[in-house]
């Protein structure tokens, strides 16, 4: 079949499949590709909502299939190729837990098959499949969330709605940084049975490796799958920093770091990373030696300063303490959370589902925060200033 006669063909089909009127008592059926932890977490809080019934878990290894089959739905169909899955005409749409080399893969496929998707970020595992995946997405005309929960969170919300009004003035500083205790469990020896994993088709489009059980289990301190601390926490940051400074493309990046206890992988345990935007700086910082303090955004502007957490937010302001005094004064603004934006996030992208509009993290701003976090890894490993255009 000419190549023209086969898009012609797959617009019409997607075209026709995004038409379906849902009613408010229409169940949407969905699929899980990629059923380890994550992915089992955003499922169950998909199936929470009571709008969703599990067709079908698609996973490379046995166990963890068998494991979201018997937690979110015995009836569930179980597969090892996702493009069964997506063949499958009764699955309206799918929760893509996978690890991040197949994530805009699996998205352009489940896309130009007829599905909406909620994809975990980064979306993107490089730069290049950025445009691709927002060609596809946006040519199919398919509801895509990216997991940056914070953008349904109530007061990650509220913080934006304070940046817009003026109240902190100026803000020419940025600071983040996340810390979390890797080291207790990632330094434990990694045991996987390889009689019931497709390692080939875990691998995918990755450079072809023998099969190590670290390299599966702990495929996120590896550049072959993922990117370590800036796609797998600073993104999530990154997303907000864009969203409140209505910014999204750095004009160079620095970053420094090293393995100083992580034994295995490419990634860093430890990085710090500078971002330069048009008007304002941003620092991250992270290891995974320990979790104290955990994950923070503090702004700083000229009127008032604003840490935002999953805890909370407060705003403290400016002029209130004498100069040089290392303590807060009492904040002006103060919210504490109520609830994790995950299951908010989800129910977002139902709704965007029946409504066919852009959820509260659609795609474009997905490849934004993914791609800050590859410059990031691009500067890390080059030892290097990197620019963009690069």
């Amino acid at each position: 079949m000419p190549e023209n006669r086969r898009r012609f063909l797959q617009a019409a089909m997607t075209a026709a499949a995004s038409t379906r009127a849902w009613g408010a008592n229409d169940r949407i059926r969905i699929a899980l590709l990629g059923s380890g932890g994550r992915g089992r977490y955003v499922t169950g809080q998909a199936l929470k909502t009571s709008q969703v019934d599990l067709a079908a878990i698609c996973d490379v290894y046995e166990p963890r299939r068998e494991q979201a089959q018997k937690e979110l739905n015995p009836a569930a169909q179980l597969y090892v190729d996702y493009r069964q899955v997506l063949e499958r005409k009764d699955i309206d749409a799918v929760v893509i837990g996978s690890p991040d080399h197949w994530h805009t893969p699996m998205t352009i496929d489940a896309v130009r098959a007829g599905k909406d998707v909620y994809v975990e970020k980064p979306v993107t595992h490089n730069i290049p499949e950025g445009e691709d995946l927002i060609k596809a997405v946006r040519e199919t005309k398919r509801v895509v969330q990216i997991g940056y929960q914070q953008r349904s969170w109530e007061h990650f919300i509220m913080g934006r709605e304070i940046i817009a009004k003026g109240t902190l003035g100026k803000v020419s500083l940025v600071l983040s940084s996340w810390y979390q205790n890797y080291m207790a469990r990632m330094n434990q020896p990694a045991v996987a049975d390889l009689a019931k994993l497709d390692w080939r088709r875990f691998q995918g489009n990755a450079p072809e490796r023998p099969f190590e059980a670290v390299r599966f289990l702990r495929w996120r301190m590896f550049f072959d799958y993922g990117g370590g601390h800036l796609t797998d926490l600073y993104s999530h940051f990154c997303d907000v920093i864009h969203w409140y400074m209505d910014s999204d493309t750095p004009k160079s990046v620095q970053a420094v770091g090293g393995k100083y206890f992580i034994t295995y992988g490419d990634c860093p345990d430890t990085i710090t990373a500078a971002y330069d935007y048009p008007g304002f700086g941003v620092t991250y910082t992270g290891t995974l030696n320990g979790a104290l303090h955990g994950g923070t955004i503090i702004f700083r502007g000229s009127r008032a300063l604003m840490r935002v957490t999953r805890d909370g937010l407060e705003v403290y302001p400016e002029g209130v303490l004498p100069a040089e005094k290392t303590h807060y004064p009492e904040p002006s603004i103060q919210l504490r959370s109520q609830a994790d934006g995950g299951l908010a996030h989800v129910a977002n992208w139902l709704d965007a589902i029946r409504a066919r509009k852009d959820p509260s993290c659609p795609v474009e701003p997905g490849v934004a925060a993914a791609r800050a976090a590859h410059l990031g890894n691009q500067a890390y490993r080059s030892g290097a200033a990197v620019k963009w255009p690069g």
